[in-house]
């Protein structure tokens, strides 16, 4: 597989919303002995069932119909790359690389582009054969549209791991991971057909800006800079 591919599908893939994820750790205050002593011992929180897991999913991600936010991508290479991402449903989606890459993802509600502007290329896919099919529905329904391989929680997160084997090249897992306290999605990992691994991380997120419909067009080879 070509490695613009498999920046395709790691960063469509595996996209990681992750509000928060960035906050800087505070020291604890100092507390004094007595208080400490009197401080009753904090209750892990209740369990949740596979089912709720689920239906809170749902709700994630059909609140919002737009996004915009910046990203961090590593591959499984290891390779770091940071741009900006935009999402108007149902089926848009902008993936803007920062330099020194030179990759864009555009997907216009049809069609999927992979983008680069320094070799000047461009590869078309139908969004049916990518991962983006699900994320950039109107509605979204997990028991419908996916394969759930497994639900998992802890006092910390949920995790819910997905299989999808109609995209190119074979079957992706994903895994999505959200935080207990506000089930807000903070990770989001995909394997893809080949076993290669990407995490994306979203921070400063925007869900109620409307980015501009004009980010989302796919422009015609034709209109590749001329290089000198």
């Amino acid at each position: 597989m070509k490695r613009g591919s498999k920046l395709f599908l790691g960063a469509l893939a595996a996209s990681a919303l992750m509000s928060g994820a960035f906050a800087q750790k505070l020291p604890a205050p100092e507390k004094k002995p007595a208080a400490k002593s009197a401080e009753a011992p904090k209750s892990a929180p209740e369990p949740i069932d596979s089912q709720t897991a689920i239906q809170m999913a749902n709700d994630y991600f059909n609140a919002a119909q737009v996004m915009t936010a910046d990203f961090v991508q590593v591959g499984a290479d290891g390779r770091r790359s940071e741009g900006k991402l935009y999402v108007l449903k149902p089926g848009r989606l902008r993936f803007e690389y920062a330099l020194p890459a030179t990759m864009e993802i555009i997907a216009d509600g049809v069609s999927v582009a992979i983008r680069d502007r320094k070799l000047q290329t461009q590869q078309l896919y139908f969004i049916n054969q990518t991962p983006l099919k699900f994320l950039l529905k109107d509605e979204l329904n997990l028991k419908k549209d996916v394969k759930i391989t497994g639900v998992s929680s802890d006092p910390k997160s949920t995790t819910i791991t997905i299989e999808d084997s109609a995209t190119f090249g074979g079957s992706s897992t994903i895994k999505l991971n959200f935080d207990r306290k506000a089930f807000a999605l903070q990770q989001w990992e995909v394997t893809d057909p080949q076993g290669y691994q990407t995490l994306v991380t979203l921070h400063n997120i925007d869900l109620k800006s409307v980015p501009d419909r004009g980010l989302f067009r796919i422009p015609p080879t034709s209109f590749w800079p001329i290089q000198n």
